[in-house]
């Protein structure tokens, strides 16, 4: 045991004369005294560890700054996608309005006698959305009850049933409570139309008292007859199905609106119109029709 720990010793001693000989050497090597080097041997670890710290915070702070840097140019980018999305919209809502405004024109082209205001869909009937809704005009721009409210197309949408200065509110042609006279374009066959009478499809008409022998074909075309408060040949709907009533001595025909209510944003309200052109009946009830040529009528409440 004690000849192994001189060994020991004896080796441990032999290192340490060697190191301190490399020393020695590498010292009168590169100038430095042994204790500078020992401290500089010390210091190396700590000096890489520093210097590995001090590079990652130089990567940190980069990427920090880099990451602002990107987030200010996404808030950039997301407030001009914005901007443009809203440019967007404007610029389909103006194409929208031109494109009514067209028609509406090229429908004052052909029925001349039309006097028209337009107004924007503002509300919906809280009881039943489809049945009613509420524009954004009304006594100020010359809208009263009884007047017919119409698509770009003709189309007809409903009846002007209140009238308050700058608002107005329509029933449209779904309600149950609207009658509306009507004739079949090819065939001449004439009826009442009415909407809320089919179960399960609010969003159809019907049209009764057709006679029994009368030939009803799918998409033949239905106008309004003309009377006091709808100019004639108005577009009602097309027919989409037919068949005999409870008394099996009329038919009936179902019809798919002409007007697609449900999209409806802006409406155009007749508020006179020549019943010479249109074979109506002069209308009753507005005090501004005596004044009026003998030909033209102003639009007032009544019935289909």
């Amino acid at each position: 045991m004690r000849h192994l720990f001189s060994t020991r010793l004896r080796v441990i001693l032999i290192v340490a004369v060697l190191l301190a000989a490399g020393l020695t050497v590498l010292s009168s090597a590169t100038g430095q005294s042994l204790p500078d080097m020992l401290v500089q041997g010390a210091l190396t670890p700590l000096k890489a560890a520093a210097n590995a710290l001090t590079g990652q915070a130089e990567r940190l702070y980069g990427y920090m700054f880099h990451y602002e840097s990107l987030e200010a140019e996404n808030e950039a980018l997301k407030a001009k996608i914005a901007q443009m999305e809203d440019q967007a919209r404007q610029a389909d809502s103006y194409r929208r309005e031109n494109e009514r405004l067209r028609k509406s024109l090229g429908l004052s082209t052909i029925r001349e006698d039309f006097v028209q205001v337009d107004a924007y869909i503002i509300g919906w009937g809280s009881n039943d959305w489809n049945s009613t809704l509420t524009i954004n005009k009304g006594t100020n721009a010359g809208i009263n009850e009884g007047m017919c409210a119409i698509t770009a197309n003709g189309e007809v949408v409903g009846l002007v049933t209140a009238a308050g200065p700058n608002y107005a509110t329509v029933k449209t042609v779904l309600d149950s409570s609207l009658e509306i006279s009507a004739t079949i374009a090819s065939s001449g066959y004439n009826g009442m139309v009415q909407g809320g009478y089919t179960n399960g499809r609010k969003d159809l008409l019907r049209m009764d008292y057709l006679p029994s022998s009368a030939v009803i074909r799918n998409n033949d075309q239905v106008v309004t007859s003309g009377s006091t408060v709808y100019p004639r040949n108005l577009i009602l709907g097309y027919i989409v199905d037919a068949g005999f009533d409870d008394t099996g001595v009329a038919k009936f025909a179902i019809l798919e609106p002409a007007a697609d209510i449900g999209s409806l944003e802006q409406i155009f309200i007749i508020t006179s119109y020549s019943t010479t052109t249109t074979g109506g009946n002069a209308n009753s009830g507005n005090a501004n029709t005596a004044t009026q040529p003998p030909e033209t009528t102003t639009a007032s409440e009544g019935v289909g």
